[in-house]
């Protein structure tokens, strides 16, 4: 037996750095990164350092929701997607939540409005982290997000 916990082929996440208390993310080995919605992106500076100011829609469905996040750039990346796409986007380095464990990530931002998710979790992120059971679901129950209350 392991300790290390089980994640479902979905799961709720919460993404307290940006304000997120939860949002449903699709769980993809396959995906190298990792991948959360967003729209309306402004890149500023802070001081010296490279800024992004995004929005997202957190809730699948629901456009009328739009939260309103800022994060520091990390880096510009050529990411393919699942049909061989080439795109160049942002990455930030955020904080995860997953049930009670939390861990930091980075995470490529794209806009996801044709996807079925909001955010893909890939294997990066969740390498010697968890284990995956790719019958099941929301297996970490949502995330502890007390701190953004």
């Amino acid at each position: 037996m392991t300790n290390t916990p089980l994640l479902g082929w979905r799961e709720w996440v919460g993404l307290p750095d940006l304000n997120i208390a939860r949002i449903k993310a699709k769980v993809d080995t396959g995906a190298r990164s990792s991948a959360l919605h967003a729209f309306m992106l402004d890149p500023y500076k802070k001081g010296s350092e490279d800024w992004i100011m995004f929005a997202i829609h957190p809730e699948q469905g629901n456009t009328n929701l739009i939260i309103e996040c800022h994060a520091p750039i990390k880096d510009r990346r050529i990411v393919s997607d699942s049909g061989g796409h080439k795109q160049r986007r942002y990455v930030i380095e955020t904080q995860l939540r997953l049930g009670q464990s939390s861990l930091k990530a980075e995470v490529t931002l794209t806009n996801r409005d044709s996807m079925l998710f909001r955010m893909l979790l890939g294997r990066t992120a969740l390498s010697h982290h968890y284990l995956i059971a790719p019958n099941e679901s929301f297996l970490q129950g949502e995330p502890n997000y007390t701190d953004l209350l």
